[in-house]
């Protein structure tokens, strides 16, 4: 024996066998979970940082339009005002939402590793959402019509029916960019999203000054602009895809995208359902605005204020995405736990954010309208509205993380009941009484829609994650994977 190991007791003293102190452990704990916490983050960064580049980009295409429509008119405004946040953004939020069925069904197949049907799906979702786009093409043609049933003047009414005839092909689009965004985002493949979206961005302003300053044809130009440059996000997209990008997820075109179509429909259409009756949302209240006194006025203001929720809206809809992807893919893999704590880090995360952007609103109520235009009467109207698009913008940090924790565990359908009642049951009768009956104006109309609508939304969406069995969905999400990959590919 080793004269050290002599020298060691035969039994140790108290003191080095007790337990370590309390304080320890919960060091330990503290340590281990800014770990867990730290691994999240990067995990969730990954999908967030690119898909908020991307969709700031994206949306950028359309703000930049607007300022460049603001400085050819208030009339000119308001027009392309109503065609692209009413009549296009009506359309958009069903085809964004029904392409959010890619975030549940792809990121869980990514989750079991089967690669293979990412493909598949994303084919199935082209050929819906192009049949939709096709279905809902009378909304372009007979805009104007629509719109003056709706209670629009007759000069941005007939306007707003000729821009929305030259961004049909816009329209189009939609069908094919959305679900290529998502079958790459579903694989992490989030950097080619960010890169491809600069570059529409760059085509987008050049063609703007072009078109608009160089040739002079007002709002054809700007049409023509969005036109190409979202059609250049498909095709660069695409083009990724097709060459070599996804060698596992993309073989090429299949016959198998035309099986099981309608089960792909129904979950397209509830996941459709629950993201537009929010986005529809706040259309209707730039419709209920156009009815008012001084209209005119009131749509500018409320447009800029809309652009700007629109703008910063898409950071939280980036974790929207991150969320029902991270959730998804921990669904999917059976990871349960996995998949409640990517939500907690996620909504964390996005409420700091949505407080920050809350704090920045406040501060600058009475500049940031300065983006858009110089009138003194829009200026003042837009700083009336400033607290409410605080408001609006700390509310919209929570909930649409929470929708996405609803995609990512496939519950649309339930959600779109609970949108449904919470804004046009509840959101949409009070801003009517706070907005005509106790004449608050635009004010009271998009005051009782916040308070009505989205808060109670996002209260209830809070209550069902927070008591959600998530072993549960693991095991539910284990089994719909395997459903949809052996029964109909």
């Amino acid at each position: 024996m080793d004269r050290a190991d002599l020298s060691k007791p035969l039994v140790a003293s108290s003191a080095e066998s007790s337990p370590p102190p309390e304080k320890d452990l919960a060091a330990d704990d503290q340590k281990k979970l800014s770990f867990r916490v730290w691994v999240e983050s990067k995990k969730l960064w990954h999908i967030v940082g690119p898909a908020i580049f991307s969709r700031i980009t994206t949306y950028s295409m359309n703000v930049v339009s607007q300022a460049f429509a603001g400085h050819l008119g208030d009339v000119e405004l308001a027009a392309f005002s109503i065609a692209n946040n009413v009549i296009v953004g009506f359309n958009y939020g069903l085809l964004l939402g029904m392409a959010s069925a890619l975030e549940t069904l792809c990121g869980q197949a990514f989750g079991a590793k089967q690669h293979h049907m990412l493909g598949i799906y994303m084919q199935r979702s082209w050929i819906v959402l192009f049949l939709c786009s096709i279905l809902l093409l009378p909304l372009y043609i007979f805009a104007t019509p629509i719109l003056k049933l709706l209670g629009q003047e007759d000069s941005v009414a007939n306007l707003s029916g000729e821009v929305c005839l030259w961004l049909i092909p816009l329209h189009f689009s939609f069908a094919f960019q959305f679900p290529l965004n998502r079958f790459l985002q579903s694989q992490l493949k989030t950097g080619v999203t960010a890169y491809v979206s600069a570059l529409g961005f760059v085509v987008h302003v050049t063609l703007s000054y072009l078109l608009v300053y160089q040739v002079q044809w007002g709002l054809l130009g700007l049409s023509i602009a969005l036109n190409a440059s979202w059609w250049s996000l498909v095709l660069g997209l695409y083009g990724y895809t097709a060459w070599g990008g996804c060698p596992m997820s993309w073989t090429g075109f299949s016959m198998q995208a035309f099986s099981g179509l309608w089960e792909f429909l129904k979950l397209s259409a509830s996941s459709g359902v629950m993201l537009c009756l929010e986005n529809w949302y706040y259309r209707i209240l730039m419709l209920m605005t156009g009815t008012m006194i001084d209209a005119e006025i009131a749509i500018d203001a409320l447009s800029v204020c809309m652009t700007i929720n629109g703008w910063e809206m898409m950071i939280p809809l980036a974790f929207f995405a991150a969320t029902g992807v991270r959730v998804a893919i921990e669904l999917g893999a059976g990871n349960g736990k996995g998949a409640k704590f990517a939500t907690n880090v996620a909504v964390t995360t996005s409420t700091i954010i949505g407080l920050f952007f809350f704090a920045l609103i406040m501060i600058l109520h009475n500049k940031f309208a300065l983006i858009f235009t110089t009138s003194q009467e829009i200026l003042k109207a837009v700083d009336h509205m400033a607290y409410l698009l605080a408001i609006t913008i700390l509310l919209n940090s929570v909930q649409p993380v929470l929708s996405g924790v609803a995609v990512g565990s496939g519950w649309q359908s339930r959600v779109a009941y609970i949108n449904l009642g919470c804004y046009y049951v509840v959101g949409l009768p009070l801003g009517m009484i706070l907005g005509w009956v106790l004449d608050w104006g635009v004010e009271g109309i998009w005051g009782g829609m916040i308070l009505g609508g989205t808060a109670v939304q996002t209260a209830i969406l809070a209550i069902i994650t927070i008591r959600c069995n998530w072993d549960a969905e693991a095991q539910k999400a284990s089994k719909h994977v395997k459903q949809w990959s052996t029964d109909q590919a």
